[in-house]
């Protein structure tokens, strides 16, 4: 294979690097990009660079699903000051490229190339690929020494730098960087000033701690790719409604909205299973069937939906888990969580059966948690009934449980 090497601090890595990237691999047609993130630059030597492994995580998570890239942590295993020539005789040694390898470095560097450690070694082992990042349209090309090939790439004016200061002074940065970086941007506040929360909606510090320990921003991303591929585009849609309500509504009532998030988007991810399966896996819960779920098996994709988070997924949390498992028919005595996914499956803004009452009821941040489930459950029951489809005896206990619970 054909192969370049693209190394820097990658603190934080950002949509520049991979645009960069992927200019050298379709104008120059190189097969692959070994992304090499420094332990210590030469050319930053004292640089308040973050933790060597967050910078890789970063880097491996913002790459997935892209086969022509790829991350070697071969300097950050050296540690010290990491060399160019130490690096390119690494990658030759072990991945054996076509040819020599492709060095991938800025204009802003290519101008003290020759003083280089072993500079000269450098152009004996690889081909000096030679990117703008100073030079513009209208600008005196620059003049290099020494035998290179320049890129005419597209200059993106995003830096890391920038992007750590617009985390630390809370301005928008969340689409500067990849989403698999920015998940863990997200779960280890990184470049953030500890007493302030990361997300719009943690306004309290107790709650953004418990949603940081609890509902991670790479599994969010995880699991909403999943039941992305997992069902339709319109219930997909549907889904990440509900996921929005679920967070909003948690935020009011004191939960983690994190959670709330992640118990919505995954709520309906067997929807589209078989039944075969949605039977195999609703009775992994040892409760078996009711005479509805029997007559009705789709029923069973919400008992189904949290088996498979447990069996396939290895959720473990068990409000996110109840929610999932209760959001059709609902169940007595549901914990707060399993009442705000229940309620948000039912009114959230794609359902065009909800009464706009419900929805301004709902708008409400005096009423309690308990009377706004107690009338989404209520108008659910009356619109099933006004469709004369079926009504679980489970659904109607609930009910009745609610609206004497409220008279009291």
């Amino acid at each position: 294979m054909r192969l370049a090497i693209l190394g820097g601090s990658f603190n934080p890595v950002h949509i520049g690097h991979l645009a960069l990237a992927d200019a050298v691999i379709s104008t120059l047609h190189y097969d692959r990009v070994i992304f090499v993130p420094a332990f210590v630059s030469p050319f930053k030597p004292d640089a308040n660079v973050e933790n060597p492994q967050d910078r890789l995580d970063m880097l491996v998570s913002s790459i997935a699903g892209d086969p022509r890239l790829t991350v070697d942590d071969c300097e950050l295993r050296r540690k010290g000051v990491s060399y160019t020539i130490n690096t390119v005789d690494d990658i030759i040694r072990r991945y054996y490229p076509d040819g020599k390898p492709g060095l991938v470095i800025g204009d802003d560097l290519a101008r003290d190339f020759t003083r280089w450690y072993k500079s000269d070694e450098i152009l004996e082992r690889a081909d000096v690929i030679i990117v703008r990042r100073l030079y513009r349209e209208g600008m005196d090309a620059p003049v290099f020494p020494f035998p290179h090939t320049a890129l005419d790439n597209e200059i993106m004016d995003i830096s890391s730098s920038t992007i750590r200061e617009r985390i630390a002074r809370d301005k928008n940065w969340r689409y500067l960087t990849p989403a698999g970086a920015r998940s863990v941007i997200e779960d280890r506040r990184l470049y953030k000033p500890l007493d302030k929360p990361l997300s719009g909606g943690l306004e309290k510090p107790e709650v953004a701690e418990r949603a940081k320990k609890n509902a991670p921003f790479s599994q969010i991303v995880y699991m909403e790719q999943e039941a992305r591929a997992l069902v339709s585009p319109s219930r997909f849609l549907h889904s990440r409604n509900t996921a929005l309500l679920c967070y909003d509504l948690c935020v009011r009532y004191g939960l983690d909205p994190l959670k709330g998030y992640l118990a919505g988007i995954v709520h309906d991810i067997c929807k589209s299973f078989p039944e075969e399966e949605l039977v195999r896996l609703a009775r992994t819960d040892g409760e078996g069937m009711t005479k509805m779920e029997r007559k009705k098996p789709s029923l069973l994709h919400a008992r189904a939906g949290a088996a498979l988070l447990k069996e396939r997924y290895r959720v473990q949390d068990e409000a996110v888990l109840e929610a999932v498992r209760c959001h059709t028919m609902g169940r007595e005595n549901m914990g707060p969580l399993a009442k705000i996914v229940f309620m948000a499956d039912k009114i959230e803004v794609s359902r065009p059966e909800v009464k706009p009452s419900l929805r301004e009821l709902c708008a409400r941040p005096s009423v309690s948690l308990d009377e706004l489930f107690a009338v989404a459950l209520e108008e659910t029951v009356i619109f099933l009934m006004s469709k004369e489809q079926d009504v679980s005896e489970r659904t109607l206990h609930l009910l009745a449980s609610m609206s004497g619970k409220l008279q009291q």
